[in-house]
């Protein structure tokens, strides 16, 4: 078996590095050595320490992300994640393994942590029978990543750069795209209405050929969804 990798989480944000440490234990490669809450903690642990790979967070307070990954060279890969498509040509211009935008699903995760995988290794991982079962997701929303369970989505409405997911008591709005959100959404579940309108299946009250109602509220089923909308309806 491949020897596992070495890794190090950096982010200022607590519930960001709980989220990747996470990950870090779901992917057989990895082997977490420890988090930091600066480029401070990090540059003193790497001083005594060899590192496979850093997931580092970019902004960050005193040196930011941009600045250690400089320091970092090419003694250690660098995945960065962050919540600032900004940084991205910045991440890419410094020659780093990939560039996450959070929230970060785990499918997302594992495609960047991939590239830096072993060949070998990569195949034993493809070949696996026990993908993981997700059942909740996390998304950013007022500085916080909040978990929300599908189960308990009733729709989710695009607004340009961010979505509002409506859940029975309360709405969350998160900068994130509604192609992003559906990614992370198990896909017998939902069904794309329009191109402003996910909803749950289990969640629907009554449809038509021309409207979806969901949560008390009607929403149309545009022309472009129409048939894909109605078929999968037929098999629910």
């Amino acid at each position: 078996m491949s020897k596992k990798i070495t890794c190090v989480i950096v982010d200022d944000e607590p519930m960001a590095r709980e989220i990747i440490a996470s990950f870090v234990v779901k992917t057989p490669t990895l082997k977490l050595l420890t988090t930091c809450k600066n480029a401070t903690e990090a540059i003193r642990f790497i001083q005594e320490n060899e590192v496979g790979l850093f997931f580092l967070d970019i902004n960050m307070p005193e040196i930011t992300g941009l600045s250690l990954a400089k320091i970092i060279g090419e003694k250690s890969k660098i995945i960065f994640t962050t919540a600032y498509r900004d940084y991205a040509v910045d991440g890419f211009n410094l020659n780093v393994v990939d560039y996450l935008l959070k929230p970060i699903p785990f499918e997302r995760f594992f495609e960047a942590v991939q590239k830096v995988v072993p060949t070998q290794t990569k195949r034993i991982i493809v070949d696996t029978k026990n993908p993981i079962k997700k059942e909740f997701m996390f998304v950013r929303s007022d500085r916080k990543m909040f978990k929300i369970n599908f189960d308990d989505i009733f729709y989710i409405e695009s607004l340009g750069d961010y979505v509002k997911v409506f859940l029975e008591k309360t709405i969350i709005v998160t900068r994130e795209t509604m192609n992003n959100i559906e990614i992370k959404l198990p896909q017998n579940n939902f069904v794309r209405i329009h191109r402003s309108y996910m909803v749950s299946l289990s969640k629907i009250s009554s449809y038509t050929n021309e409207f979806i109602e969901v949560h008390k509220k009607a929403l149309p089923i545009s022309r472009g969804y129409k048939e894909s909308t109605l078929q999968k309806l037929a098999e629910v």
